[in-house]
């Protein structure tokens, strides 16, 4: 693990937060360590990708035919800081066995609490786009391994901008809401260059960002909808890219979730269409049931474009099982198989793959 360059970015932080001595700084933190390997597998031979299950599409985590620590684990560290009344500063910090253990402020973003019911936040923060999102990098906080990957499989996952966050009660109903813009300007995108571009250096950049979220809870049911709209520019080795002779393209993002849980027994859905040059949509079911402090899963994932000749679809079936083993602590065990139906071009082929692994809170 690259130590230093963790440390460098806690020192950076302690030092932002230095600023109001006075201030009430809470850390928190979490981490998983997780192994798998690919079972069996076809891989992409005219890409030069071997037997793979590439188990996070924006950081491509990939696990191969060998057990394998890296593509999954992970540590990330929070830090909180209520500076005056209403003001708070929040950072989060994670490195991850995908990238190296190259530490990275995934978050950093300054909250500002109006009133009882409106929070304005600015600075960097995940983009809100799925159920998910806020809380995808800690593993202790979902039942599977990993988010479903068909489902969670956007190039771009961080935003830089502004957003208010909205919370009241409806009768019986609690609503919270999230409207948000900003930009992102990822230099070197994983996803695109590594598995799509043949390693190219490939920029990604998503700007006029302009979303909304809303969650509604009430009892064992909780329904979520999502939108947003931006416009794409891309550089692949410097070279601007063109669609249909215009150097920038817009997209529409529509995402909803429906969650029962009994406290026994759940259901957890969610689906997604993003409009860009024709449609993407993703699909995801699973059903748990809770037995003491075990609880097994199946689910059912999938990702398909609007039928184009050289389009792109997988779909994934898992089957897991978690132990909550302490109050902060969970053994997950999750085997996957994958189809990879896509038309002239397959994105790692057919496979089947097993995981293992624990997650924490602290």
């Amino acid at each position: 693990m690259k130590l230093t360059k963790f440390c460098h970015a806690l020192l950076l932080t302690s030092s932002v937060l230095s600023f109001a001595s006075s201030a009430e700084v809470n850390f928190s933190g979490f981490a998983s360590i997780n192994a798998g390997k690919v079972l069996s597998g076809d891989g992409a031979p005219q890409y030069g990708v071997p037997p793979t299950f590439l188990a996070d599409y924006p950081i491509v985590s990939a696990y191969e035919e060998e057990w394998d620590f890296s593509p999954e684990s992970l540590f990330g560290l929070q830090i909180n800081a209520n500076l005056t009344d209403g003001l708070s500063a929040t950072a989060q910090i994670v490195a991850r066995g995908a990238n190296k253990w190259d530490a990275e402020f995934e978050w950093a973003y300054f909250s500002y609490e109006l009133n009882d019911n409106w929070t304005v936040q600015a600075g960097k923060k995940r983009l809100p786009l799925f159920y998910y999102s806020d809380f995808y990098d800690v593993g202790y906080a979902y039942v599977w391994m990993r988010a479903p990957a068909d489902n969670y499989t956007w190039q771009i996952f961080n935003y830089n901008g502004i957003n208010a966050l909205y919370t009241t009660d409806v009768g019986d109903w609690s609503l919270a809401a999230n409207i948000y813009t900003g930009k992102e300007d990822d230099p070197e995108n994983k996803l695109l260059g590594d598995f799509f571009f043949g390693g190219a250096k490939t920029q990604e950049i998503w700007k006029d960002i302009i979303g909304g979220v809303v969650n509604l809870n009430k009892d064992e049911l909780e329904v979520r909808l999502t939108a947003m709209q931006y416009t794409n520019e891309r550089y692949i080795d410097g070279v601007r890219q063109f669609w249909d002779g215009k150097d920038s393209r817009d997209g529409t993002f529509y995402g909803a979730a429906l969650n029962y849980d009994t406290g026994t027994w759940f259901v957890l859905t969610e689906l997604s269409r993003l409009d860009l040059d024709g449609s993407f949509d993703t699909r995801m079911i699973t059903f748990g049931y809770r037995i003491d402090d075990l609880t097994p899963f199946i689910a059912y994932s999938e990702f398909e474009t609007d039928g184009e000749e050289d389009g792109e679809e997988h779909s994934t079936v898992s089957v897991g099982l978690r132990w909550d083993v302490y109050g902060s602590t969970a053994l997950k065990v999750q085997y996957d198989k994958v189809s990879d139906d896509s038309f002239d071009f397959a994105v790692t082929g057919d496979s089947s793959a097993l995981t293992f692994g624990i997650d924490v809170v602290f």
